[in-house]
């Protein structure tokens, strides 16, 4: 498991799956030929894409970032149209580091989307239930708001069943969060209308985790947004802000979905000066 310390934090990235987009989809009206010199594609057109929670580790407590596509909620159908050829071995990453589920202190949602959420929770005795009982997950009012009552697009991605089992663990916020010393929740907006980014910042460490306005290394471009986009233009602006922002700090921009890079360093000229990319390893396959 790779890992990259930012200041006081300490970030490994989990095994929490695997599926594959079509790279149309993934990069919106960019063509092809500008997109697929940065990320690779196969003879369907489809894209690799993780779905990697990150451990963060700072001032004794345990925290994730999103939570991966989890191991029983997609449907045969469901894994054969999203791709998925791995799902979910986050408890067993966990293991390794010797953190039980039930020391994760809170987990930080930058949004909602089954490929996001679907980790939160699993199968028990009795329907599914809560997999970190201890955790306060947090996620802004509005993307919680749409989450219980998605609309007629966002109804394939909001699930009953990823909301149900954890809802007395939610809290909510409006603007933004400090969860803890420098470390930010920001609502952008953008990928959907709740969408959050999260800021870290101790001293002159910095990382920024974009969420799916930059859901890859490929797309840094601020122009380039998702056909999955809600609101394109918003996260066109908010990439803006943010990347500007993170340049002149020398950020660290870290990814959930990257297939290729862990985190990537730039300087105030936009120039890469320093990454962490994943160790292209298969462990082995799960399925529902």
């Amino acid at each position: 498991m790779e890992k990259l310390q930012v200041g006081r934090a300490e970030l490994t990235w989990l095994r929490g799956g695997v599926n594959h987009l079509d790279g149309g989809a993934m990069f919106g009206v960019v063509p092809k030929a500008l997109w697929a010199r940065k990320y690779p594609t196969d003879e369907k057109n489809l894209i690799e894409l993780r779905t990697d929670p990150i451990l963060l580790q700072l001032d004794g407590r345990n925290y994730l970032i999103d939570s991966g596509l989890g191991i029983d909620k997609l449907s045969e159908k469901q894994i054969r149209n999203f791709g998925a050829s791995e799902l979910s071995f986050v408890e067993e990453s966990l293991s390794e580091l010797g953190v039980e589920p039930t020391a994760i202190d809170g987990i930080l949602m930058t949004h909602l989307h089954f490929d996001h959420a679907s980790g939160l929770s699993k199968k028990g005795k009795e329907g599914y239930e809560t997999i970190f009982p201890n955790a306060i997950i947090y996620t802004t009012a509005i993307e919680w708001e749409e989450m219980r009552h998605p609309n007629i697009r966002s109804v394939n991605t909001y699930w009953e069943r990823n909301w149900r089992p954890i809802e007395h663990q939610v809290e909510t916020f409006a603007d933004e969060l400090e969860v803890a010393k420098g470390l930010r929740m920001i609502h952008t907006g953008g990928h959907s209308e709740g969408h959050a980014i999260i800021v870290f910042e101790d001293g002159e460490d910095c990382f920024i985790h974009m969420g799916d306005l930059m859901p890859t290394n490929a797309h840094e471009n601020k122009l380039w947004a998702l056909a999955y986009d809600d609101y394109p233009v918003t996260s066109v602006h908010e990439k803006q802000e943010w990347m500007e922002y993170g340049y002149n700090r020398q950020a660290w921009y870290t990814f959930y979905h990257d297939a290729y890079y862990r985190a990537i360093r730039f300087n105030e000229r936009a120039e890469r000066i320093d990454a962490v990319e994943r160790a292209r390893v298969l462990k082995g396959e799960r399925f529902n």
